[in-house]
């Protein structure tokens, strides 16, 4: 079984409008949208729709919590979402006009005898399942916890995806995660400088192999992505021609398509084939992509 967790689940809000956005005046908007997801939910449904089974873990709260559990139970994924006492998931505005303008909120409080129960779900994982930690730590949250639930995987055979940032993935890469997704930039982050090209990004992708990972799958938006895989290989991907309508998502899906595409035939050739359709087919997307829209793309790659 593949398990994703989300930690701070979300309801964006789209807000489009025509015109620039007045601050201090009363604005009209030309259309709204509400999106339910949050990373792992969003890698959750793109697994969903190529057809691959998945629990999503995590947390909600709320009106919007259950709002949030709903959505995911309508797109038939599996979910087990541990409900917090107080509070409720965040709402997060997307104000669309001539520039684009988020307002993100915090999210409830996580207690520490919620997050003991995630860690007790965790541990029921077995053999062979993978395991998705995708997204930034709520504040209520102990910086190490991506560490400490991949160390009660230690004593398993569990492939570990990580796709998040700066320290939060440095401090992982000890645990031999499966797959890591930085993009370009925030590689070049990790190491305090601007990457110049593909071989800069290489050298440095290897550099996280040296400090653990399998593989590394570096996202570069528009000018496409680049694997480093464990057997000492290197891929590169364009990205298909089409019209960035949104880039929400698009990482996630990337994620999701990448362990689709490896399931389906071990290929990490074809898994980063599948990952660059996925990713790309959600952004030219208004919403997370179909299987038709993923695999239309994968086939003219």
């Amino acid at each position: 079984m593949i398990y994703t967790v989300t930690f701070n689940p979300a309801i964006d809000y789209v807000v489009r409008m025509g015109s620039a956005l007045l601050p201090g005046m009363t604005n009209r908007s030309d259309s709204e949208e509400c999106y339910f997801g949050g990373k792992g939910i969003n890698v959750s449904t793109i697994l969903q729709n190529l057809g691959y089974e998945n629990t999503a873990l995590g947390f909600t709260a709320g009106f919007t919590g259950e709002a949030i559990e709903e959505s995911v139970r309508k797109k038939g994924i599996i979910s087990n979402f541990i409900r917090l006492p107080e509070g409720m998931s965040r709402i997060n505005v997307k104000i669309k006009g001539e520039a684009e303008t988020e307002i993100n909120a915090q999210g409830p409080k996580i207690p520490k005898d919620a997050q003991d129960k995630l860690f007790e779900q965790i541990k029921n994982l077995v053999d062979g399942d993978i395991l998705i930690l995708a997204g930034s730590i709520p504040g209520s949250l102990p910086s190490d916890v991506y560490e400490k639930i991949i160390a009660l995987l230690s004593d398993k055979k569990i492939d570990v995806v990580v796709d998040a940032t700066k320290d939060l993935l440095k401090n992982v890469l000890k645990y031999h995660p499966f797959l890591i997704k930085p993009n370009n930039h925030e590689l070049g982050e990790m190491f305090g400088k601007v990457l110049e090209g593909d071989e800069d990004i290489e050298i440095h992708a290897k550099k996280l192999q040296e400090m653990g990972a399998r593989n590394v799958l570096i996202s570069m938006a528009g000018d496409g992505a680049m694997l480093i895989s464990e057997d000492g290989n290197k891929f590169r991907m364009g990205v298909p021609k089409g019209k960035v309508r949104n880039s929400v998502g698009a990482g996630d899906s990337m994620v999701a398509g990448f362990i689709a595409g490896y399931l389906q035939n071990g290929s990490y050739e074809e898994a980063l084939k599948m990952g660059t359709a996925a990713g790309s087919a959600t952004a030219f997307s208004d919403d997370l992509a179909t299987k038709e829209d993923i695999l239309s793309l994968y086939k003219n790659l």
